[in-house]
C-alpha cells in the first residue's frame, strides 16, 4: 500500500476521524480485516460478520500496532469513520452480513482507498482474470510467469470479491511491477464493479461454464457476467489487450465487446498462443508443443491435469505481452506448482497411496477436469499395472434447477472413465451416485455415505497401498477433512506440509462465487 495518514484516508473514502489525536500519522503497513495479522503501521478494517464484529476488536488491532480504524462507528481509538452506504455502493451490499448496512459501507470505504492506491501507481500493470473455473490455478501460474520480470502481486488462494479484490489491491506498492487479480461474479454487473476498483490493462477470460448457474440462470447471463472483464479493458492503442479461450465459443465471441487487442489461446488451429502434441506422465502433468509468434518450443508443466494447459496458455500470453521471451515462459511454467491450498494438491504416503486433495471448490466442469486427471494418474504411461482409483466426491453447490442433473451426469462420467470406486459423500450428492449406478452395471463400486466422518471410515478399511484418491466438492462440504485424515494416517510424505486451518481467517475474502 502507499503510505497515506488518516487524514488522507479519511479524505479518500469520505470518512470522519474520531478519537485521533494525529491525524498526521501514516499508514505503511497495508489494510488487515484480521487483528490477530494486524503489524506495526497497519490499518485494521472493522468488518461486521456472520459470527464477529470487527469494531469489537477495534482496540485489541491497534494495542498490536495498527496505527487506525477503517470502521462503521466510532470504537474509542483513532479511526476513520465512514457514513452509511449509498445505491451506488450496492455492490458492497452483497457481502456485507449485517442488517443495518455498517459492512457495506466499510467494503465501500476500502473499494474507493484502493482505487486511489492504483492510481498513484502509474507504472503498476494490473492483469485480470475471470471464467467459471481455473481462475485460482491461472493466477498462480501468472505470478510465476511473470515473476522474472519485476515484482509481482496476486491474491493468496481465491481473494476475488467485494473484500478480497480490494484487500489484494492494497498490497501493491511503489515497487510492485504486475498486479494479478481474480475477478468472480454472483450476477451480471459484479465484475464490472471490481473492475472498477482496479482498472485491468489486461483481461484474461478462460470459459463460461455451468458453476453457480443457479444464480444467474443461463450460460448467456455467465458470458454477459464474464465479459464485463473484456468490456473495461483500455483500447488497443492505449495498450489494453484481452486474452480469450479460443476453445470456448462464448470466450471467443467476446472479442466484438472489446477496443482491446485481441490475443486467442488454445488448441484451435485459430489461436495465436497454440497447443500441440498434449501428453500427460504418470501424475497427469502435461507437456506439449507451445506455438506463438515468436516461435515455438516444448513445454513441461508442474501441475497436475489436462485442463492446465488452457491455463498456461493463458499465462503465456500474459507473459509475452509482458516482454517475457519464450525460454523464460518455458522455464518459468516448468517450475511453477499450485500455490494456493486444495487445488489438486497431490501427496503420496509412504505406502504408495495417492491423495489429490482437489477440496477447495467444485462445479462440473472442475469435477470432470479433475476425474480425467484421475484416471491419468491411475494408468500412467509408466505403471506395469493400473493402480485403482478412488473419487470421493460431495454435493456441487449453486446449481439451481439443473443440480440434479448436474450431479447425475457426474456419476455417470465415472462410469464411464472406469473409476474403480464412487465414494458420494451426502445426501445432498445422492444423484451422483444414482447416475453411477443407472449408467452402469456397478454394485458396491459407487457408495453413498452421510458424512465425512463415514467416508474416512471407509476409505481407511478398503483404501489398499498404490491406490490413487481423488477428493472433491464444494468447500462448504467440508472434504478436505478426507484428504487430510488420509494423509494422517501416515508418517513421511511427499511434498511440502501446508496449514490445514491456512484460510481458516480468510473465508469471507474468498470465492463463495464464480
Amino acid at each position: 500500500m502507499i503510505a497515506l495518514s488518516l487524514q488522507q484516508v479519511a479524505d479518500v473514502v469520505g470518512g470522519t476521524l474520531h478519537d485521533c489525536p494525529d491525524p498526521t500519522v501514516q499508514v505503511t503497513a497495508g489494510v488487515e480485516f484480521d487483528s490477530r495479522k494486524i503489524v506495526p503501521g497497519g490499518l485494521f478494517l472493522a468488518l461486521p460478520g456472520e459470527r464477529v464484529d470487527g469494531h469489537d476488536h477495534a482496540a485489541a488491532a491497534v494495542a498490536q500496532g495498527a496505527v487506525g480504524v477503517l470502521a462503521a462507528r466510532p470504537v474509542g481509538v483513532p479511526a476513520v469513520v465512514v457514513p452509511a452506504a449509498g445505491a451506488h455502493d450496492r455492490r458492497a451490499m452483497a457481502l456485507a452480513a449485517d442488517t443495518d448496512g455498517s459492512g457495506a459501507a466499510v467494503l465501500a470505504a476500502l473499494a474507493r482507498l484502493a482505487r486511489a492506491s492504483v492510481d498513484a501507481l502509474p507504472g503498476l500493470r494490473v492483469v485480470g482474470v475471470t471464467g467459471s473455473s481455473g481462475k485460482t490455478s491461472t493466477k498462480d501460474l501468472l505470478a510465476a510467469v511473470l515473476a522474472p520480470l519485476g515484482t509481482v502481486v496476486a491474491p493468496p488462494g481465491s481473494f476475488n470479491n467485494e473484500l478480497g479484490h480490494p484487500w489484494t489491491v492494497l498490497r501493491a506498492d511503489a515497487d510492485t511491477r504486475f498486479l494479478v487479480l481474480e475477478l468472480s461474479a454472483r450476477g451480471v454487473g459484479h465484475v464490472a464493479a471490481l473492475c472498477e476498483v482496479a482498472p485491468p490493462q489486461i483481461g484474461v477470460v478462460l470459459n463460461v461454464g455451468t458453476a453457480h448457474l443457479g444464480e444467474f440462470g443461463s450460460r448467456a447471463a455467465i458470458a454477459q457476467a464474464k465479459g464485463e472483464l473484456v468490456e473495461a479493458l483500455p483500447a488497443a492503442a492505449d495498450g489494453g489487450v484481452a486474452v480469450l479461450n479460443a476453445d470456448d465459443p462464448l470466450v471467443a465471441a467476446m472479442a466484438s465487446r472489446t477496443t482491446a487487442r485481441v490475443v486467442l489461446v488454445g488448441t484451435s488451429p485459430s489461436a495465436d498462443i497454440r497447443a500441440t502434441d498434449i501428453e500427460l506422465d504418470e501424475q497427469a502433468r502435461p507437456r506439449f508443443t507451445l506455438h506463438t509468434p515468436q516461435g515455438h518450443t516444448q513445454v513441461e508443466l508442474a501441475v497436475h491435469g489436462e485442463h492446465n494447459v488452457g491455463n498456461a496458455l493463458a499465462a503465456v500470453a500474459v507473459a509475452l505481452e509482458a516482454g517475457a521471451s519464450l525460454g523464460q515462459v518455458r522455464t518459468a511454467l516448468a517450475g511453477a506448482r499450485a500455490a494456493s491450498v486444495r487445488r489438486m494438491d497431490l501427496r503420496t504416503r509412504a505406502d504408495g497411496v495417492t491423495v489429490i486433495n482437489d477440496s477447495y471448490n467444485a462445479n462440473p466442469d472442475s469435477v470432470r477436469a479433475a476425474l480425467k486427471a484421475l484416471v491419468s494418474m491411475s494408468r500412467g504411461a509408466r505403471a506395469a499395472v493400473p493402480r485403482r482409483s478412488w473419487a470421493v466426491l460431495g454435493e456441487m453447490a449453486e446449481l439451481g434447477a439443473d443440480t440434479v442433473a448436474a450431479h447425475d451426469g457426474i456419476g455417470r462420467l465415472a462410469v464411464r472413465l472406469d473409476v474403480h470406486r464412487l465414494v458420494v459423500v451426502g445426501e445432498s450428492a445422492r444423484a451422483m451416485h444414482t447416475g453411477a449406478v443407472q449408467e452402469g452395471s456397478w454394485g458396491e463400486e459407487s457408495v453413498i455415505v452421510p458424512d465425512v466422518a463415514a467416508a474416512i471410515d471407509l476409505l481407511r478399511r478398503e483404501v489398499e497401498p498404490g491406490d490413487v484418491v481423488l477428493v472433491k466438492a464444494s468447500q462448504s462440504q467440508g472434504l478436505w477433512r478426507v484428504a487430510e485424515a488420509l494423509l494422517a494416517d501416515d508418517g513421511p510424505r511427499s511434498g511440502p506440509d501446508q496449514d490445514s486451518n491456512s484460510n481458516s481467517n480468510s473465508e469471507q475474502a474468498e470465492e463463495g462465487q464464480q
